[in-house]
């Protein structure tokens, strides 16, 4: 947990925000390219490959564990779910491997009123044992294995399908053509209708896609780690994929709760993450401050900005910001109100790439479950 943190002091800031619209702007923002496929999405949303979602979604990650190791109220998180649900989200995603299994639990009680309205998203991949959760060394995504992984999915989700779902990431030891085959054997049963992966190397994309039609990547981007745009980006316009940030808002780094003099504890991922360290952490708030500017500018908070500067990159990116408290989950959805002209779209990337963030996004051991390709198929 952060043990010193500055309380920003701007009027638009996340603790003293209040946000009076209670939906969803019908006009989506200001895209720089033309969409993908030829039917445009309904007003407000935005496209996964044919998978139409709401332009800005909910990840349930931390609603078992926080990064500060707490545990938050489950009647609370399945209200924070509903809430998000009223005011337009409908795109809220988990994984086996969040809590494990719990979040699964957490989300099928929280969506359950309104199942047939929403998409779910959930990811297998991780070496997740079926019965007990425990996590276990390694990868798995052997087809046996993601099958049995998605009947254990269904059941803690409470549903008959999952809408839409992700590798988590590549296993070195499957071809991606057996894992495509799989998933494509759910399909047929009902109980998978959309498949993407995360983190992947672009060949094994490519591969996945040739098998069988990818509807979304989900990998970290944000102002703060914008590896997608070397290649990513361009493969999923290509290929007509959806792109899905997770950690859009930085791992909290936006949100104001994290100054120079910020430490964080045992347990928090951003303990061991370097572009957080003493040496590194106050050179990278210049885009806190830019942020805060933004903000200023346009009315809104640094959060809003920043999950607004994703969406107004392409018309088929939908961050997915995740968060236990409802007043942030409502300046959330906000986001989607805030606009860019294309005048200050351009001025505002050419801002946000003027600052060179230091340190690295994850600690190399985790790093190295990244941009992995799988073997080519004998």
């Amino acid at each position: 947990m952060p043990t010193s943190t500055t309380e920003p002091t701007s009027g638009a800031t996340r603790r003293n925000f209040l946000l009076a619209a209670s939906t969803l702007a019908a006009a989506p923002l200001v895209a720089t390219a033309q969409m993908q496929t030829a039917a445009a999405p309904a007003a407000g949303r935005r496209k996964l490959g044919k998978l139409e979602v709401s332009g800005i979604g909910l990840g349930v990650q931390n609603m078992s564990r926080t990064y500060q190791t707490t545990v938050p109220s489950r009647p609370e998180m399945h209200n924070i779910i509903r809430a998000a649900f009223e005011r337009g989200v409908t795109f809220y995603d988990a994984a086996e491997a969040y809590g494990p299994h719990e979040v699964e639990r957490i989300l099928g009680e929280g969506v359950a009123p309104m199942r047939n309205q929403v998409v779910i998203a959930s990811k297998f991949g991780w070496n997740i044992d079926l019965e007990t959760g425990k996590r276990n060394p390694g990868l798995n995504s052997r087809p046996a294995h993601i099958k049995l992984a998605v009947e254990g999915m269904l059941k803690r989700l409470r549903t008959d399908r999952i809408d839409l779902l992700y590798q988590h990431r590549v296993d070195p030891q499957v071809p991606i053509e057996d894992v495509a085959g799989a998933v494509q054997d759910l399909m047929k049963e009902g109980k998978v209708l959309h498949w993407g992966l995360c983190e992947m190397g672009l060949k094994t994309l490519r591969r996945a896609h040739a098998a069988l039609p990818v509807s979304a990547v989900q990998s970290e981007y944000s102002m703060l780690w914008r590896g997608p745009e070397e290649s990513q980006l361009a493969a999923c316009r290509e290929l007509g994929i959806g792109f899905v940030p997770w950690s859009p808002l930085g791992v909290g780094f936006f949100t104001g709760a994290i100054d120079a003099n910020t430490r964080f504890a045992d347990g928090d991922i951003r303990k061991i993450e370097s572009r957080f360290a003493p040496e590194n952490l106050a050179h990278n708030l210049a885009l806190v401050e830019l942020l805060k500017r933004w903000a200023t500018r346009k009315n809104a908070t640094p959060a809003q900005i920043s999950l607004a500067w994703l969406m107004a990159q392409q018309p088929w990116i939908v961050p997915i910001p995740g968060t236990t408290q409802m007043a942030h989950m409502i300046e959330n959805v906000g986001a989607t109100t805030v606009r860019f002209s294309g005048a200050e779209l351009t001025e505002l990337n050419r801002a946000v790439a003027a600052i060179q963030i230091r340190g690295a996004r994850l600690p190399d051991a985790v790093l190295a479950f990244s941009d992995v390709e799988a073997p080519v198929k004998p």
